[in-house]
């Protein structure tokens, strides 16, 4: 299980990746989970996956051999050649998809899980930031403003926050902010996620460095973080009226 989180703001792109996979109740390993697709003067991509792990490192080689085919001279569409960040998400699901009728397929007649997706954010040029989610057939939504934020994994115990707290206007500092929160409140309920958390930081602005950063387990800013939410969830709940029919 992982838990993979992406927020597209006003102020910019956040990315969230734990570490954890595991093969059984007792084979538990760490992998990064979070990829820079490409990092160029006129383009800047990110991925961060979700699912079959063997899939997924399948469907990120491939991207990375079609990239270094193209430096070579030879003729095979590729990242670094798309005009947009929408086609950036097209070769994405066509990544995805070439790898389902090789990798997955052999997975699949093995009666094991061969599932995958992908947040896939960044800019081409000086266009907008965008924010994809790519599924394991290929196809892809766009992130928007309605609901700036995309998960893939372990969804449904980081989300109650996000619907909550994060709107499109929400400053990168306090976004990422509720991100921790999202995941301590993810990892508490589910020990499949767990980490050390990557995390990338894109601003909006044009030309401004990316923050790229590992949130390891003794992370003051966030074990300080969680203890103080544990806190103040239990003192609202401990403030709230008891049912006036439990007298």
């Amino acid at each position: 299980m992982t838990y993979c989180l992406g927020m597209l703001l006003e102020s910019g792109l956040i990315l969230m990746a734990d570490t954890r996979t595991n093969a059984g109740v007792d084979n538990f390993s760490t992998f990064r989970k979070l990829h820079v697709l490409a990092d160029g003067p006129d383009r800047q991509i990110y991925a961060a996956t979700a699912g079959s792990l063997s899939v997924s490192q399948s469907v990120i080689s491939l991207l990375q051999e079609d990239q270094l085919a193209s430096e070579t001279g030879e003729h095979r569409r590729c990242l670094s050649e798309a005009p947009t960040m929408f086609r950036v998400a097209q070769l994405v699901g066509e990544a995805v998809e070439r790898v389902g009728a090789t990798v997955g397929e052999a997975l699949e007649r093995a009666h094991v899980d061969a599932s995958v997706e992908l947040l896939v954010g960044g800019r081409v040029g000086e266009g907008p930031i965008k924010l994809f989610l790519v599924y394991s057939i290929g196809n892809f939504i766009e992130c928007t403003a309605d609901v700036p934020f995309l998960q893939i994994g372990e969804t449904k115990y980081g989300r109650p926050i996000l619907d909550r707290a994060l709107r499109h206007d929400t400053p990168i500092p306090e976004a990422v902010k509720i991100a921790c929160l999202s995941f301590d409140s993810t990892m508490k309920s589910n020990l499949g996620v767990a980490m050390p958390i990557d995390l990338l930081v894109m601003p909006a602005a044009v030309g401004h460095a990316v923050l790229s950063r590992r949130i390891e387990r003794d992370d003051g800013y966030f074990q300080d973080l969680a203890d103080r939410w544990a806190d103040l969830i239990y003192d609202a709940a401990s403030g709230l009226p008891a049912p006036p029919w439990m007298d």
